[in-house]
């Protein structure tokens, strides 16, 4: 890690960049940092204030044959959702390009969903020019203000010799330490200003150096090593929690080795999943809300928690105090001081990347600790659970039911597919029942469950893995958030596969009313609405667009959809019935999961318990 002393002098130097020490214009140079970074794509919508930049890009790819092509979304949310998803499914930084105003207003909640999940984006915003802004000018928003709150970090250039900098160091914040949206908002004259472009440099944010430093040089010392093989020793039954922060981390590598060189079971969070294997015999698949059964007695049971880049949320551990009951020694891996302690307190923790951390950890418990252990009445004790609280459903009823549709699409991806969300029931079962071999194949919006993102986030992800296949699985209320995002899957002659779970509204609101809201379905049942998806989906240009409501033709459908070379939509009406079981609601420990008609509960009556709404939130 550079001293202080070192980034001033970086900053003042000129690098041996071919095109150092030229004059251009700061839109030029915007365009110079994206290609020193690798942007290989961008994402975005025009309007006045970004027009220079655009320019800038579209003068940029004639002369190097479209290497950095701009991809114009329906909406400027998509445009943030398919960074987002590029970002998910690569681990590179992705980029987004709007106008003023409402341009960079759209892309808030988009903004909120990568820095609640810690995705890595760049938002450059068009702004009026410098001299206009307070002046409530045509097109002006208070970005910086609105932004401020909701992004990693955010910059307003209003120094035009400082544009350059300002742009490599959004990427460099926007990729280090827990990784997040970084938002730059770039008034129009300093856009057109002109000036040397000097081709390295970044500003001396020395507060976030020193943390970012203090994280990259904290080492795992060896009595902390010893301390946590000490614990180990101690235990029968232990488990390994990882959350996305082992994805979002790159520790997905380390974490399987060390999982298994001790032989220990792992469950995951939402955001987590990919990082284990889950066809594997120890993986026990989603824990929290919506987890699987075995997985949440599993943690019940367990004697020795090791959370890895997880941040124990409500999501999995609604009531902290009884989570993990039976845990004599929690152990705390993470990259942000914050999260330790935050909820649940911890007997042992280290603050670190995740990666390095983990290899010397197994390093030790190898080599120096020479650390042994059986672990074998644990195994037999989870491949009971595994079996005894399976995950299951009505397989004899006529309607056609969610989990089938998608274990027939699993039987032919085989895990290796990159699958995204909307959000609601579809999300959940889709975490569920599809099996992921590696880390980046599933693309959710976790903490802040937003509705709409699957399709674009899809697109995303086809940019950056053009060879992957890349399924959405979607709702009919999730996917009408972004559904003008389907021209934009024809426009780009992109393969996506999308799947519509169509029961009629909002799913997962009307699970809820009907266990809570003694069945009044308010604002939630869309049965009265004549959406065609589609005949929307062919009139967006899809080739393949067929509608499944017959339980018999569900192989050969599936099989088809999933073969068909180019872009497909497959809408499929389901049972409208259908609930996401386990369930965990609101005020409940997993001793008290509702885990519906089809898979058994360890305590049938402390499953069925009512919760009164107020408890909800």
């Amino acid at each position: 890690m550079q001293s202080a002393a070192q980034q001033a002098l970086e900053i003042e130097q000129v690098s041996d960049h071919p095109l150092a020490g030229q004059e251009m214009a700061g839109s030029d140079i915007i365009v110079q940092v994206l290609a020193q970074e690798q942007t290989d794509v961008i994402f975005g919508y025009s309007g006045g204030a970004i027009l220079p930049t655009y320019d800038a890009v579209f003068r940029y790819n004639e002369k190097t044959n479209d290497s950095m092509p701009l991809i114009v979304p329906a909406n400027e949310q998509g445009a943030g959702f398919m960074a987002s998803g590029y970002a998910r499914a690569s681990g590179k930084v992705g980029v987004v390009m709007v106008t003023s105003g409402p341009g960079a207003t759209n892309t808030v909640t988009p903004v909120r969903d990568c820095t609640a999940d810690s995705i890595p984006i760049v938002v450059i915003c068009g702004q009026v020019p410098t001299a206009a802004i307070g002046s409530d000018g045509f097109q002006e928003a208070p970005i910086s203000n609105i932004m401020g709150a909701v992004a990693k970090h955010i910059f307003l250039v209003t120094d035009p010799a400082k544009l350059e900098s300002t742009i490599r160091t959004a990427f460099e914040i926007a990729r280090t330490c827990r990784p997040g949206p970084v938002v730059v908002d770039i008034p129009k004259d300093v856009q057109n200003w002109v000036g040397p472009f000097r081709g390295r440099g970044r500003l001396p944010v020395r507060g976030y150096r020193e943390r970012m430093h203090a994280v990259i040089s904290s080492e795992l010392t060896a009595d902390k090593r010893k301390q946590f093989f000490d614990a180990l020793t101690q235990a029968e039954r232990p488990l390994i929690y990882a959350g996305g922060g082992a994805v979002n981390g790159e520790a997905s590598e380390q974490l399987r080795k060390f999982a298994d060189e001790y032989k220990i079971p792992v469950v995951t969070t939402l955001m987590g999943i990919g990082t284990y294997d889950t066809t594997e015999p120890r993986a026990l698949h989603m824990l929290g809300m919506h987890g699987t059964a075995f997985a949440n007695y599993a943690t019940d049971d367990s004697d020795f928690l090791i959370a890895i880049g997880a941040r124990f949320d409500d999501r999995v551990a609604a009531v902290a105090e009884k989570f993990a009951p039976g845990a004599k020694y929690i152990a705390h891996f993470d990259i942000d001081p914050s999260e330790i302690d935050k909820v649940k307190s911890v007997n042992w923790h280290h603050v670190g990347l995740l990666p390095e951390s983990l290899q010397h950890l197994l390093e030790y418990g190898k080599e120096i600790y020479k650390f042994e252990a059986d672990y074998s009445q644990w195994h037999e004790h989870i491949a009971a659970l595994k079996s005894t609280y399976a995950m299951n459903y009505d397989k004899e009823i006529d309607a056609i039911q969610p989990y089938a549709i998608i274990e027939e699409i699993n039987r032919h991806t085989k895990g290796h597919a990159i699958i995204s969300t909307g959000v609601g029931q579809h999300q959940m079962w889709a975490a569920q029942y599809f099996d992921f071999k590696q880390p980046r194949l599933w693309l959710t919006s976790g903490s802040m469950g937003t509705m709409g993102f699957g399709l674009p986030a899809a697109i995303g992800a086809q940019f950056a893995k053009p060879d992957s296949m890349v399924i959405n699985i979607d709702g009919d209320a999730s996917i009408r958030m972004n559904l003008g995002e389907l021209e934009t899957v024809t426009t780009y002659k992109l393969p996506v596969k999308t799947v519509v779970l169509n029961n009629f509204g909002d799913g997962m609101v009307k699970q809820w009313q009907k266990l809570f809201f003694k069945g009044r379905l308010s604002a939630s049942d869309k049965s009265l609405h004549k959406k065609n998806f589609v005949k929307s989906a062919e009139s967006d240009g899809f080739e393949y667009a067929v509608r499944l409501d017959n339980k018999a033709d569900l192989p050969k459908v599936i099989k088809e959809f999933v073969e068909y070379p180019g872009p497909a939509f497959l809408e499929v009406v389901i049972d409208r019935d259908a609930g996401v079981y386990p369930m965990v609601g609101p005020g409940m420990c997993y001793q008290e999961m509702i885990t519906g008609d089809h898979i058994p509960a360890r305590d049938a009556d402390k499953s069925k318990k009512e919760v009164d709404s107020s408890e909800m939130f």
